[in-house]
């Protein structure tokens, strides 16, 4: 991350430190974290590694303005965010997320909220790898329905 950055892109591990240095200050009383990290399975099914693609600049975009709309939103808060992409293995950080404020409660809302956007949001779309393949998250091919009309995309990271 950049000086001045609040949120970042990137293919190298993450650190948790990073992030919370950014949100750091002598006005914050409390400081949330969140770390979400490439578990061995989903769904019943067991996960080797994972694939993380972004269209990069939408997705720093995206998340500027979404920690741009928590900073307005709750008073006192300062959030910064990590997501990672390429290839991540069992135990890898995917993605670290902070928040500061005055109090604890107004810290672990936004830190919360950082995360469910970012999810909702954000052009970041994850593969997953396993002993019966690979498979994108959350997304189903229209020409593999039985009637062509499915389409959606949810993004399930």
């Amino acid at each position: 991350m950049s000086a001045g950055a609040r949120v970042d892109l990137r293919e190298t591990p993450l650190s948790l430190d990073e992030v919370v240095a950014h949100v750091s200050r002598p006005g914050a009383g409390g400081i949330a974290t969140f770390v979400g990290v490439v578990r061995d399975e989903s769904d019943g099914r067991a996960v080797t590694r994972l694939d993380y693609s972004a269209y990069a600049a939408m997705a720093k975009r995206e998340m500027t303005k979404i920690a741009d709309e928590l900073e307005a939103e709750i008073d006192g808060v300062r959030v910064s965010a990590i997501h990672r992409i390429g290839s991540l293995s069992v135990g890898d950080a995917a993605i670290i997320c902070a928040a500061s404020a005055p109090h604890r409660g107004e810290a672990f809302k936004a830190c919360r909220e950082l995360i469910d956007r970012i999810k909702a949001r954000v052009p970041i779309w994850k593969r997953e790898y396993g002993p019966d393949g690979a498979a994108w998250v959350g997304w189903v091919d229209a020409r593999c329905s039985p009637d062509g009309h499915e389409h959606r995309h949810d993004h399930g990271h």
